[in-house]
């Protein structure tokens, strides 16, 4: 294996594996992104609706019952959506949408740090759906194989 003399790695023979590996990281983000959403879909859909419909009664997040099947929809096909590529900048923005209310609404007034209720977590995932809509479905997504994307 030949290494570049100016190679800026601390280890350079890593070099080769960085090159091939790099091309599969942002795939692998916003597949496990989309794969970690289907719980909480299912979950408000499938699992605990009328407690999802209390809680958003009680934040004041009306018509609760709509806005549970749309959340808990948004999250589950979404979620498997994001995860195999396939309108990735539609299902994005629209979680933008959902993670900005759980932040700045929900969230905030409870402080930082996650374990305490704070916005730390939905915040971090705003950042990384942020990201997955600018980037798009990109390589090795269903949208890369179609002739347009969103």
């Amino acid at each position: 294996m030949r290494v570049s003399r100016n190679s800026k790695l601390l280890i350079p023979y890593l070099e080769k594996f960085y090159d091939s590996a790099s091309y599969y990281s942002y795939p692998l983000i916003r597949f496990i992104a989309g794969v970690l959403l289907v719980p909480h879909g299912y979950n408000k859909l499938l699992v605990n609706l009328d407690g999802t419909v209390d809680f958003f009664k009680s934040v004041q997040l009306e018509p609760a019952y709509p806005l549970v099947i749309y959340i808990g929809s948004l999250e589950f096909f979404g979620g498997i959506f994001l995860a195999i590529g396939f309108l990735t900048r539609f299902v994005a923005i629209q979680l933008i949408g959902l993670l900005a209310v759980a932040t700045f609404y929900i969230h905030l007034n409870n402080g930082f740090l996650w374990v305490k209720g704070g916005f730390e977590y939905p915040l971090f995932w705003l950042v990384v759906m942020i990201a997955i809509f600018f980037k798009g479905g990109d390589r090795v997504s269903v949208d890369h194989s179609l002739p347009k994307e969103f």
